[in-house]
């Protein structure tokens, strides 16, 4: 079995050694593919560098130019499919995720569930750190897609997850041209379509404590309006 940790990346030179260091650490044994999209402050330098400690388990896919979440986790997934990794998980640099939950949402999946998440609005899920406005603005964006979606997924734009290859072979990754918070949905009603088992695993989400949020207005405009379009896309 063999279990690949997509990160993207743009400017984590202050998280990105970290994190490998943490993922390598832990009991499962996990390769990591960071995704850098041309960041200038040497975070692809730093990851090359740990290739040497690292060979066998950690991997570089550099892209010029800032092109998006989105298609970072598809070229990631393209990636890892590829290789033949059996379980592909999505996990942000900035230790947002715990990368101690990584064994936990593998768990989920060798217990028979297709696709996990990590969720911070299941039972037993938190958010620590946010100013209430965000959260409030995160737990009901959620409702409003459960509303349009009908994919009964409470976190439905987290970020966090481990897909069974199968799921990722099933999707048309052409129909899924979002690039934050959309492409989460999307991935998610994707798996729901074809009749994937999908389990919530609570986690504490942490914000960030170093570097810069990528979020801007423009990833939720997207959000807000794509989760109209999904619903015509063959997916």
């Amino acid at each position: 079995m063999k279990n690949l940790v997509i990160i993207p990346t743009y400017n984590e030179k202050e998280n990105v050694e970290k994190m490998i260091r943490k993922v390598f650490s832990l009991p499962e044994v996990f390769h990591i593919l960071i995704v850098d999209d041309g960041s200038p402050d040497g975070t692809a330098d730093i990851v090359k560098n740990l290739q040497t400690e690292f060979p066998e388990k950690l991997h570089i896919e550099e892209r010029e130019g800032k092109l998006g979440l989105g298609t970072a986790y598809i070229h990631g997934f393209n990636w890892g499919l590829a290789k033949g990794y059996d379980y592909l998980f999505e996990m942000d640099c900035d230790f947002s995720h715990n990368p101690d939950d990584l064994v936990r949402l593998l768990d989920a999946c060798k217990k028979g569930a297709d696709m996990s998440i990590g969720s911070r609005y299941t039972k037993g899920g938190k958010v620590s750190n946010w100013p209430l406005g965000r959260l409030m603005l995160s737990y009901f964006a959620s409702i409003y897609v459960r509303m349009i979606l009908w994919i009964g997924i409470k976190d439905t734009t987290a970020g966090f997850k481990c897909y069974h290859r199968s799921v990722l072979e099933a999707i048309n990754f052409d129909a899924v041209q979002f690039k934050g918070y959309a492409f989460q949905i999307c991935m998610k009603y994707a798996a729901k379509k074809h009749g994937f088992k999908i389990v919530e695993v609570p986690i504490t989400f942490i914000d960030r404590e170093f570097g810069q949020s990528k979020m801007s207005t423009g990833i939720f405009k997207e959000a807000i309006f794509g989760v109209w379009k999904m619903r015509r896309l063959d997916l």
